[in-house]
């Protein structure tokens, strides 16, 4: 494409302000099913979850998504022409979503996972253009800003990674698989972002492709393989208890969600339809097998029903309560829910701590963050499936209760530490990106100052 000459320059900018409202009255005469069809992606995209603030209102941004390099606040994406994208085009739309552009030409941060958007089709984008300008409610208020360190508060610096982590192709079917498992694949892969959790991370933040969906971090919560290997992955699951976990969070004698997995599902897994979940499972199911060593069986088959009440029958407590035992906390914090043999509620409603991959995981990042935070799924209901015991226990005392959990009930090499606990607990580790980023930048400008210096002398030499 030809470069615009500065004569140009005024007519494109006419162009486009008589443009941007001809589109959006375009998007607000949709057709109801355009619109119905757009929401039903939005919703398959959790476009709700980042954009929306503890107490806020839906889309309006605001929200602080804690990253290792700093907090990233999400924008209001509403309709309003003040501060959301009442006045995007659909070109504009198309390129915030799929390639990390906003309409003024900044570049977005990959918190937003436009990485995965990339592969939503031009029919896809333009439902959900027609959605969010003529359905979602416009919200003119705006979030605060985004402030991360040098060098990353250079949106410009995006390009740069765009240039060597964004793939921008749409999705294109695989002729060799069925159209279930192609909508499997774009559904998994695109809007319902699944790698942007569930795959690791390399040194510049970006998805290593190679170990795609094996686990990664996702704060402090881990993100579990979910390849096909039968041992770390879930493989070992069938299709249906993929689907049952995707719309409920909860597979019996298997898992169940909490966290942000239990966000993903209560904003966005449950209110797809069944056909998409099962193409998601069939398609999950063939993602090459990604497998920890420290896995030696499915993780989902440790431990069994068992306790060590008798060992602290008529035991007094310690005077230091940190020094609590396993069982003496298990008894004290856990036995009233999850029974006295780990074997939980008669009725399934609250689950067993063996054959669970809560504690069957080498990872025990979620065993304690579970027991920090709980588990409240649904945020507009008072329904509590676990309580947090941030407040009840110390370090010491989580530490202590989770490598118990695991022994007794889980995968027995599994340990928890104070000090890990006490990370989580502040939100997980840091990333030394920063630091390596304008280590980087000082070593360019030392070579650029060489370089320069080495010219002038050769030029005196001459």
């Amino acid at each position: 494409m030809k470069a615009l000459t500065p004569l140009a320059l005024p007519l494109a900018a006419l162009l486009l302000a008589l443009h941007g409202p001809a589109a959006a009255q375009a998007a607000a005469n949709a057709d109801p099913a355009l619109v119905q069809r757009g929401q039903y992606l939005a919703t398959a995209g959790d476009c709700v979850a980042c954009h929306t603030a503890p107490g806020g209102k839906a889309m309006a941004g605001g929200l602080s998504l804690p990253t290792p390099l700093g907090a990233i606040v999400s924008t209001n994406i509403t309709p309003s022409k003040t501060h959301g994208i009442g006045n995007y085009t659909l070109a504009q739309f198309t390129d915030a979503l799929r390639k990390g552009v906003r309409a003024d030409r900044q570049h977005l941060y990959p918190a937003m996972p436009y990485t995965s958007y990339a592969l939503v089709t031009d029919d896809d984008a333009k439902a959900m253009y027609a959605y969010f300008m003529q359905a979602v409610p416009p919200v003119d208020s705006a979030p605060p800003a985004t402030a991360l360190p040098f060098p990353f508060n250079i949106r410009l610096s995006m390009a740069a990674w765009n240039l060597l982590f964004l793939d921008g192709r749409t999705f294109s079917p695989d002729a060799s698989q069925s159209v279930e498992w192609n909508r499997g694949a774009y559904l998994a892969r695109g809007l319902a972002h699944c790698s942007t959790c569930h795959s690791p991370r390399n040194l510049m933040m970006a998805e290593d492709f190679s170990r795609d969906l094996g686990g990664g971090d996702v704060g402090p919560w881990h993100a579990p393989n979910i390849t096909s290997d039968s041992n770390s992955g879930i493989g070992g699951w069938s299709e249906q208890e993929l689907v049952s976990y995707m719309r409920q969070g909860y597979a019996a004698n298997k898992a169940q969600a909490s966290g942000p997995m239990a966000e993903a599902i209560d904003h966005s897994l449950r209110h797809l339809n069944e056909a998409d979940l099962r193409a998601m499972a069939v398609y999950l199911k063939t993602v090459p097998a990604q497998r920890d060593a420290a896995d030696t069986q499915p993780v989902y088959a440790w431990g069994k029903a068992s306790d060590d009440l008798n060992s602290i029958r008529g035991v007094a407590l310690p005077k230091d309560l940190n020094d609590m035992t396993g069982p003496q906390l298990y008894d004290a914090h856990c036995a009233t829910c999850h029974q006295a043999r780990g074997q939980g509620s008669f009725d399934g409603g609250l689950p067993p701590l063996f054959h669970n991959t809560a504690l069957g995981r080498a990872n025990t990042n979620n065993l304690v963050m579970v027991m920090l935070e709980g588990i409240q799924r649904q945020a507009d209901t008072t329904e509590i499936r676990m309580p947090a015991f941030a407040k009840q226990l110390s370090d010491r005392q989580i530490a202590t209760l989770g490598t118990y959990l695991g022994q007794r009930y889980g995968n027995p090499q599994a340990r928890v530490s104070a000090e890990q606990v006490k990370s989580l607990r502040a939100g997980g580790g840091s990333s030394n990106l920063v630091w390596i980023a304008r280590l980087g930048m000082l070593a360019v400008v030392v070579l650029v100052i060489a370089a320069f210096f080495g010219l002038r002398r050769r030029q005196r030499e001459q």
